[in-house]
C-alpha cells in the first residue's frame, strides 16, 4: 500500500499536500447519509478520478441487502449501485487496509458478471460469423458465372482462339507468326485491296505523324477538330455525292451512334431491319429504343408486307447492308428505295464491305449499279442518291481504322450535335485521318485494284467448282467455304495454318447460325494464281481428309445456305465482263476518273501497287 500511495503522489496533486493522517480522516467521515465519504466527495471534484468514479458507478456490481450473501449474488444482482454503497451497507467505512471481504464478494460478482458478457459477445462473434459465411455463400459468385459462360462456349464449340498473324507490308499477302522467321499466306482480311501496304498511303501517314505527333489530342469539341479531319470528310461527301459526312471512330461506332441516336429522336420512329444486318445496327436499333421490325433477308414482299402495315404517317427508317460479309450476297437497293418512297420511309445503307470495292471511283455497290454514269461524272439520279444514309469504313479496302456516314447537311449536323458516339470519344490520329483521304483519293482515279481483286476471286471460286468444294453462291468478291461444323471448321483451319502454311480463320455462332459454319476466304490483288492454287490444293486434302461434306453431299439433304439447292439459278457476278475489261468495250474517261480496261486480262493478275 505504501508503495501504491507512493506512486499515486508523484501523478496527484491533491494526494501529494495530503498528510496520510488527513485522508484517513476524510475516508472515515461521511459526507451525508447514504454513507459517501468526505474523500470520495473531494475525489469527484478531480477531473481524472471523477470521470473514473462515474464509469466505476456504471459497471454492473454484485449487491444485496444481506452481506454475508454477497458471494452467491449473481448478475442480475449486480445493477443497484457501487463498492461504496455495498460497504456502506455492511456498515464497513473504512477500506483504507484494502478491500474487505464484501468488496472481494462484489469483484468476485463483477468478475462473473463480465465472464458472462465476454461469453455472450463471443457468441454474438461466432453468430455473426456464421452469418457472415452463410450470407458469403449465398453472394453472387462471379468468377463462376465467367467459367460457366466460357464452358458453353467450349462444349458447343463456338470458343475462339486468336492466332498471332503479323502482316508484313513488304511482303504482302505474307505475314509472321509467333515466330518472325516463320511466313503464313493470309486469305481471310479485310484488307481487300491491300491498301495498308499502298506507297502513296504510308508515304502520307509518315509525314503526317512527324509534323503532327501521334495523337489527335482529344474529342472533335475539344482539340480534336483539325484540318485532316475537315479534308477526309470532304473526300467522303464527294465520294458519295452527299451534302456532308461524319468520321467516327470506327463504323460499329457510326451506326450505333447514328441509328440509336435517329430511333430515339424520331417520334414513334420504327425501324425496319434486315435479317442479316450487322451487329453493329442491332445494338444501335436496341439502343434507340425505337420499335424494331425485322424483314427476312433480301425479301422484298416481305419487307413491304411489313412497310403496309404501318401508318404512312409514322417515321419509318429501312437498315440494310449492301454487301452481306459473312455470305457475300447483295441487296437489292434499288427496289428497297422504290419500297422506302412508296411508304413514306428513309434508307440507311451499310457500305462497309463495299466502299473501295465497287463502283468506278469505289463508292460501293449503290455507286457500281449505275457504273456508266458515274464514271462519266453524273451521279444526278441514280440509285446512290436515292439513299438517304450511307454508312462505310475507312478500316477494310481503304487499309486503315474508322468509320463514317454520309447524307444531307442537316442530317450529318444533327448526328453532330446529338450522338453520344460521336460527341465524346477522341478523334481518329491526324495521320489515319491523312492516310485514309489518300486512300481514298488513290481508288477514285483507278478500278485496277477492284478489276484485279474480282478477278483473283472468280479465279479462287471456279477451282473449288471443279473439286466440288462447297462456296455459298453469291454475286461479290466474298468466298464463304461451307463446312456446316464448329468443332470441324476449327480443325480444317488449324490444318491449314499447320500444315500449310495458309492462314484462314473459321467463322462460327455467333456469327453465323450454328451448323452454316464456314471458312471465309477474301482474295485480294495479290493473290495470284501461284497462291490460289496453293489454297485450292490444301482445300481439297483437308477436305478429303476429314470427310467434310462436298457440294453433292449438301445436295443429297436439300442443300444448306444456297449449297446444294435443287434447281437454283446460277448467280452472276456484280462485276460484269465489260466492266473488267474482259470483252471489247470503249475504255471511259472522266473528270479525274481513268477506267484502266487495258491492263486487265482473263488471268488473274498480281497487286501492282
Amino acid at each position: 500500500m505504501e508503495f501504491l500511495a507512493r506512486q499515486s503522489r508523484l501523478f496527484c496533486p491533491f494526494l501529494n499536500k495530503t498528510s496520510p493522517a488527513t485522508l484517513r480522516a476524510l475516508s472515515a467521515s461521511p459526507a451525508s447519509s447514504n454513507g459517501v465519504s468526505n474523500l470520495q466527495v473531494a475525489a469527484r471534484e478531480c477531473p481524472v478520478m471523477g470521470a473514473a468514479m462515474a464509469v466505476q458507478s456504471s459497471r454492473s456490481y454484485a449487491t444485496s441487502t444481506k452481506p454475508l450473501q454477497f458471494e452467491q449474488s449473481s448478475q442480475a444482482m449486480a445493477n443497484e449501485t457501487s463498492i461504496d454503497s455495498v460497504h456502506a451497507k455492511a456498515g464497513v467505512f473504512d477500506t483504507s487496509k484494502g478491500i474487505c471481504k464484501h468488496g472481494l464478494a462484489v469483484m468476485k460478482a463483477a468478475q462473473a458478471a463480465t465472464g458472462e458478457v465476454a461469453e455472450k459477445e463471443a457468441s454474438a462473434i461466432k453468430i455473426a460469423s456464421t452469418s457472415t459465411k452463410k450470407m458469403q455463400s449465398n453472394t453472387f459468385n462471379y468468377e463462376d458465372f465467367y467459367q460457366a459462360e466460357l464452358t458453353k462456349k467450349h462444349k458447343d464449340k463456338s470458343y475462339r482462339y486468336f492466332n498471332n498473324i503479323n502482316r508484313l507490308a513488304k511482303e504482302f499477302p505474307k505475314a509472321h507468326t509467333a515466330s518472325e522467321v516463320e511466313r503464313v499466306t493470309v486469305w481471310c482480311s479485310n484488307d481487300y485491296l491491300g491498301m495498308s501496304k499502298n506507297k502513296e498511303v504510308l508515304k502520307t501517314m509518315r509525314n503526317t505523324l512527324e509534323t503532327y505527333g501521334a495523337g489527335a489530342g482529344g474529342t472533335r469539341n475539344i482539340a480534336g477538330h483539325n484540318k485532316h479531319a475537315v479534308e477526309l470528310e470532304a473526300a467522303l461527301a464527294d465520294l458519295h455525292s452527299k451534302e456532308s459526312a461524319l468520321v467516327f471512330s470506327s463504323c460499329y461506332v457510326a451506326n450505333d451512334a447514328t441509328l440509336s441516336t435517329l430511333g430515339s429522336k424520331l417520334p414513334d420512329c420504327v425501324i425496319l431491319s434486315d435479317q442479316l444486318n450487322h451487329a453493329s445496327m442491332i445494338q444501335g436499333i436496341r439502343h434507340s429504343g425505337a420499335r424494331k421490325v425485322v424483314f427476312k433477308h433480301n425479301d422484298l414482299v416481305d419487307l413491304e408486307n411489313k412497310l403496309k402495315s404501318l401508318p404512312i404517317e409514322v417515321p419509318k427508317i429501312i437498315a440494310f447492308e449492301s454487301v452481306y460479309s459473312m455470305c457475300g450476297s447483295i441487296a437489292p437497293i434499288e427496289a428497297i428505295c422504290d419500297l422506302a418512297d412508296k411508304y413514306g420511309a428513309i434508307t440507311f445503307l451499310d457500305e462497309v464491305h463495299a466502299v473501295g470495292m465497287y463502283g468506278p471511283r469505289g463508292a460501293g455497290v449503290a455507286e457500281h449499279l449505275d457504273f456508266e454514269a458515274h464514271a462519266s461524272g453524273r451521279p444526278e439520279n441514280t440509285i446512290m442518291s436515292r439513299v438517304d444514309i450511307i454508312t462505310g469504313t475507312l478500316g477494310k479496302a481503304y487499309g486503315c481504322v474508322g468509320g463514317y456516314i454520309a447524307g444531307s447537311a442537316k442530317f450529318v449536323d444533327m448526328i453532330r450535335s446529338l450522338a453520344p458516339g460521336f460527341i465524346f470519344t477522341t478523334s481518329l490520329p491526324p495521320s489515319i485521318m491523312a492516310g485514309a483521304n489518300t486512300a481514298i483519293e488513290y481508288q477514285k482515279m483507278t478500278i485496277r485494284d477492284r478489276a484485279a481483286q474480282q478477278l483473283n476471286t472468280r479465279y479462287v471460286k471456279s477451282k473449288l467448282a471443279e473439286l466440288d468444294i462447297p462456296v455459298v453462291p453469291n454475286p461479290s468478291h466474298i468466298v464463304p467455304v461451307l463446312v456446316g461444323d464448329a468443332e470441324t471448321a476449327k480443325i480444317a483451319s488449324d490444318m491449314l495454318l499447320e500444315r500449310f502454311d495458309i492462314y484462314v480463320q473459321a467463322i462460327n455462332y455467333p456469327t453465323v447460325p450454328v451448323g452454316e459454319e464456314r471458312l471465309r476466304v477474301t482474295p485480294t490483288p495479290g493473290h495470284g494464281t501461284k497462291l490460289a492454287d496453293n489454297l485450292v490444293n490444301a482445300l481439297e486434302t483437308v477436305w478429303t481428309e476429314l470427310g467434310i461434306k462436298r457440294v453433292k453431299d449438301w445436295e443429297a439433304v436439300g442443300g444448306l445456305a444456297g449449297v446444294g439447292v435443287k434447281d437454283a439459278k446460277p448467280v452472276q457476278p456484280i462485276w460484269t465482263d465489260a466492266q473488267l475489261g474482259l470483252t471489247p468495250v470503249t475504255g471511259v474517261q472522266a473528270d479525274n476518273v481513268v477506267v484502266e480496261k487495258e491492263t486487265i486480262t482473263a488471268i488473274p493478275i498480281e497487286a501492282a501497287a
